[in-house]
């Protein structure tokens, strides 16, 4: 095939083509304007020129699209080109602007019939031979077409299941360029004939999912395993604290058996992050299952909370919805952790950067596991502890009191005796528990329906003085809890909430004075264990 330069008189006709497709910044994307312009005098050498403040990898583009159109057979005549992505002022990055820029180069040349691409949205990055790759994003960008109207989504085969996603659009998976080019001239020329894609996202959500870890596994520590059904019931963050080999990390991965399913708006917004982050299963489509994060105490702050020039989400944001799991809590540097602050009481995040300021979603459960001491065996019973109070106060203090304010639940996780550990009595598995998280979560999400959360856990001020009316017993223990272990405004609020969760798993309307004290044990670890 062979495309010849039109003539200087039909400039304003043929030497003109717009392409749409879309920029990702934070969890949303922005409709670009790709317009390609051609001078039609033949050069002596190709002149590529893209404007539109492009980052390095969209400029390197016009080596991969001369190439990918070239091994596709087209003959293209060297000529000035110059494409511009508008809004001009908005900065430009990643490889997905390769498909439009090629479409709109053929377009201009006079290899389409399609002349308005308006209902088309294209997003792609060009392998040399014309074959197509799949891009991060592609998610948020199906939001923003059909939030702008435009009905067709052509993208590679790769981010197809996750386009599909959102109703109301029609999604084509394409492999190659020459594939993309007779979709559009078969429009043109009386309609596609090709199906697009459909994904019953409802169907994905309910498919019944299996988990390798259970709870049937875990010997004794039956006083954990309820501290974690009551902080899988009402999302509530958790820190474990016992010696090495107690079984933290088995119990934190056991976790994800018992939450509860996604709902299909969570599953959409995880699914956007994954999607934007890069790290979303392309087979799949759609986050089915509440993400499990556990990040290695190397880890940046950039890396915990997110960052880049141009912002991208960190672990925080990967675990929005599900558990964000920190094993050995103190060996995280301080810094670390203290930016962990405000996504914990927010449940968003907001980096600014000298270009742009950009927020997260971060709405996650933290887990955390931690040893009483550098050696690891403060106060247990088989051991000799060898660490002195210098260096217990050194390794305590990388954890300050305003972070563990946050954290509702505190547990001490001891050595298993022999006798549990070689016990040949049935221990209840992941199924049982997870039927009780089912039902108290069931009755929050008719609590709430006109508050727009969730869990017990993310209540407001609001919310709390609403739902956790106290007996006059349960106020009396409360206050007295209050003033002899100083416990902070915050610390109050979260015990009100773990209250009431611990009353929904007993199917309780009201708050006892049994539901108040095992929430305020909850919350004295902190204060005792190294006292």
């Amino acid at each position: 095939m062979s495309l010849v330069a039109a003539p200087l008189y039909t400039r304003a006709t043929l030497m003109l083509f717009k392409a749409l497709s879309a920029a990702v910044y934070g969890i949303d994307a922005h409709i670009i304007d790709v317009e390609v312009d051609y001078s039609g005098i033949r050069t002596k050498d190709d002149c590529f020129h893209t404007v539109g403040l492009p980052d390095a990898a969209v400029r390197e583009s016009r080596d991969r699209v001369r190439s990918a159109i070239k091994n596709s057979g087209f003959d293209l005549p060297p000529t000035d080109i110059t494409i511009n992505l508008a809004p001009a002022d908005l900065k430009k990055e990643g490889s997905g602007f390769d498909l439009p820029m090629a479409i709109g180069i053929l377009g201009a040349y006079g290899a389409l019939h399609l002349k308005d691409l308006g209902q088309f949205l294209l997003v792609g990055e060009l392998g040399l031979d014309g074959a197509l790759r799949g891009v991060p994003g592609v998610l948020p960008i199906a939001v923003a077409a059909r939030a702008r109207g435009i009905g067709n989504l052509i993208v590679p085969e790769r981010n197809a299941a996750e386009a599909a996603m959102v109703e109301g659009l029609n999604v084509y998976p394409v492999r190659t360029l020459i594939q993309v080019r007779e979709l559009l001239n078969a429009a043109a020329n009386g309609g596609i004939h090709a199906q697009p894609l459909h994904v019953d996202s409802r169907h994905l959500l309910n498919q019944q999912h299996s988990f390798a870890l259970d709870f049937k596994d875990v010997r004794g520590q039956q006083t954990a395993k309820r501290a974690l059904e009551v902080s899988a019931a009402g999302g509530h963050n958790i820190l474990m604290i016992g010696p090495p080999g107690s079984g933290k990390t088995m119990l934190a991965k056991r976790l994800p058996s018992i939450l509860a399913p996604l709902r299909l708006e969570e599953a959409l917004e995880t699914t956007k992050i994954h999607s934007v982050a890069g790290v979303l299963d392309a087979d799949a489509g759609l986050v089915t299952q509440r993400p499990f994060r556990s990040p290695h105490h190397s880890i940046s702050d950039a890396g915990l909370i997110g960052g880049g020039s141009v912002p991208r989400p960190g672990e925080v944001s990967l675990a929005h919805n599900g558990v964000l799991f920190l094993d050995e809590l103190p060996e995280f540097p301080r810094n670390v952790l203290e930016v962990m602050r405000q996504p914990l009481e927010d449940g968003t995040v907001t980096i600014s950067r000298a270009a742009m300021s950009l927020s997260f979603p971060a709405r996650f459960m933290l887990a955390a596991a931690m040893n009483p001491c550098p050696c690891g065996y403060f106060n247990d019973k088989s051991h000799d502890c060898l660490c002195t109070p210098p260096m217990m106060q050194r390794y305590i203090s990388k954890i300050s009191g305003p972070l563990l304010d946050r954290i509702d639940i505190h547990i001490e996780v001891p050595a298993v005796q022999y006798r549990e550990l070689r016990s040949a009595a049935a221990n209840e598995g992941s199924a049982e528990i997870r039927a009780r998280v089912l039902e108290a979560r069931e009755r929050q999400h008719t609590r709430f329906a006109a508050d727009r959360i969730y869990t017990n856990a993310q209540m407001h001020t609001r919310q709390i003085r609403t739902y956790c009316e106290l007996s006059p017993e349960a106020e009396r223990l409360l206050e007295r809890a209050m003033q002899q272990q100083g416990l902070s405004a915050r610390a109050h609020d979260r015990i009100l909430k773990v209250a009431r969760t611990i009353a929904d798993l007993d199917a309780r309307p009201d708050i006892t004075v049994g539901h108040i004290a095992e929430a305020i044990q909850y919350r004295t670890l902190d204060r005792s264990f190294w006292s």
